[in-house]
């Protein structure tokens, strides 16, 4: 079976160094779209119920995080040639 590129430590702490990067920025990204949600539902309905603004900043910020965290992932795994060092000799 080939080694996964994310054997070797350096280019794993290179690969896993851009994905906190990028996860940094997403979550800058996350904060900025709920409160522009927050601000928007508020500036169309007004003050509803501080416990809907509450689930709605924690609906929209949560899905966000995690899509950004898996989606990273993925290209974690497809950018680093992790995924071509899965040796599949079962499938046919």
């Amino acid at each position: 079976m080939p080694s996964s590129p994310l054997d070797d430590p350096e280019s794993a702490a290179y690969v896993w160094a851009r994905y906190r990067r990028l996860m940094r920025w997403m979550f800058a990204v996350t904060v900025a779209v709920v409160i522009v949600a927050l601000g928007l539902l508020y500036a169309r309905n007004g003050m509803i119920s501080v416990h809907f603004y509450i689930a709605t900043a924690l609906g929209i910020g949560l899905a966000m995080l995690l899509m950004s965290a898996l989606m990273g992932l993925v290209f974690l795994s497809a950018g680093t040639g992790h995924d071509e060092s899965v040796d599949d000799t079962d499938r046919r």
